[in-house]
Order: C-alpha cells, then structure tokens, then sequence
C-alpha cells in the first residue's frame, strides 16, 4: 500500500512510538489521525506534524471503552472519507510479581493486584479488540481494504513481573493470526509488531531503573530501541502486502 492519500489511525499516538508512526505516515502523504486518552498533549502532536507540512487530526479516545472506540472510527470516516490503517498501539505498564514472599518468614506479603491485571486487559488486550474490531468494520464499510498493525511485545513470551503485560501481549498476537484470516477476504490484511526495549517515556517512566540497565546489558545489539525504527517496521508492514498473520520481534536481538 501506498500511503499517498490514506487515512491512518494510530491510538497511543500523542507521544513516544505512536507519535514516531504518525509523524512518519504524514511525512509519505497520508492523513495521520492522532488519537489518545483525553489527558494527552493530542493538539501539540498534530501541531508538530502540521509544521512539518503534514496533515494530522487529533480525536481523543480512550480505547477501553466500547462507546469511545465506535465514536473514533466513526469520526474518522466522516472526517477523511476513508480509513486505510489502524496501528494499535495504545498501552500501559502496571508490573508486579504474582506473588512476593518474605525472605525470613517466608510468608506471602504482596502479590499482584486485581487491578494491575485488569488494568492492563482493558487497555492492552480488550483495548486492541475493540480497536481492531471498529477498524474492521469502518473498512469493510468503506471498501477499499485496509492494514491492521496491533502492537505486541516480546514480553508475549512470558516476562518476570509481567504476567498481565506477558498475558495481554501474547493474546495480542493470537488476535492477530485470527484476524488475518477472517479479514483477508475484505483484503484486510493483519500483522502485529513486539517491540522489545523501547527508550519511550513510558518505558524510562514506569520501569524500574534496575531493569532497565539489565536489560541494556543482555540486548545483542548493545542498546534500547527507538521509537523511529518501530515507525520503519510499520511502514514496512503497510507497503509490503505480502506480510499478514505474524509478529514481527522489532527488539534487537534480545530474548525472554
């Protein structure tokens, strides 16, 4: 697909790798949609990209709620009178062990919250259904095909203090093979992205300073990733129509 003339929507887009596809897309001709929750600096993101010659419409969503989504696609086609990508990209991190016993009593005293876990199924695994799901139905509707890229991790194969993250990220990447091959026949095609360590403000934000320099340490390629080459693999992904049904590990060799 060329992105000339398109429509793509990229939730989780006013800042860090969101905002790197969407500045991206813009710069190939496309109308980047920025979308986000409604705290987020959406306005200053579609500045950015309008001074740099692109086009940009900020629509604020939160991607866990059913109304809010349906709302955003919706809007989307009303506005542009097309939607030809969907990246999925909006997340969070709410990490905690399952459980954490006392080094002397050896008595349970912490363990993962309810709330961390449904945290991150709301956003991270139903945020991307109901983002993927409202993609699809827009176009279908409008019958020009489309790509969907939900974003993934590494982390979908199961990381120490990541069971909902993990859970999540591999439920993701299940959806995706699924919807490849339901879709296809709308020539809608589906492929997924697992980022590994990214240096975005969530990640430098949320993790915890000792994590992080293990893992700099175990990365082959000897550093964090950046939000730009997650833009490369996406673009990748939309020019390529060969690539549907996979996860592309974007992570710099590390493993989990």
């Amino acid at each position: 697909m060329n992105l000339n003339g398109k429509t793509a929507v990229v939730t989780g887009s006013a800042g860090g790798i969101g905002f790197a596809m969407a500045e991206l897309f813009a710069s190939k001709g496309a109308t980047s949609i920025i979308t986000d929750i409604p705290a987020a600096p959406i306005d200053e993101a579609v500045k950015k990209i309008i001074d740099n010659g692109g086009k940009a419409i900020g629509i604020p969503c939160d991607v866990s709620k059913e109304d809010n989504v349906e709302a955003l696609m919706q809007k989307v086609v009303e506005e542009t009178g097309r939607l030809d990508v969907a990246v999925l990209n909006a997340g969070i991190l709410r990490d905690g062990v399952l459980v954490k016993a006392d080094r002397e009593t050896k008595k349970v005293v912490k363990k993962m919250t309810l709330e961390q876990w449904q945290a991150i199924i709301n956003v991270n695994l139903t945020g991307v259904f109901l983002t993927g799901r409202e993609a699809a139905v827009q176009m279908i509707n409008c019958g020009n095909g489309g790509v969907i890229i939900p974003m993934s991790s590494i982390a979908r194969h199961g990381n120490m203090g990541q069971t909902n993250y993990s859970a999540a990220k591999a439920g993701v990447s299940a959806m995706t093979v699924v919807w490849s091959k339901e879709l296809a026949k709308y020539k809608i095609r589906a492929a997924a992205i697992a980022p590994g360590f990214i240096g975005t403000p969530m990640v430098m934000k949320d993790m915890k300073p000792e994590a992080l320099e293990k893992w700099k340490k175990i990365i082959p390629i000897g550093r964090m990733g950046e939000p730009e080459e997650m833009a490369h693999t996406a673009l990748y992904i939309i020019e390529n129509g060969m690539i549907t049904g996979i996860t592309i590990d974007a992570s710099g060799g590390v493993r989990i």
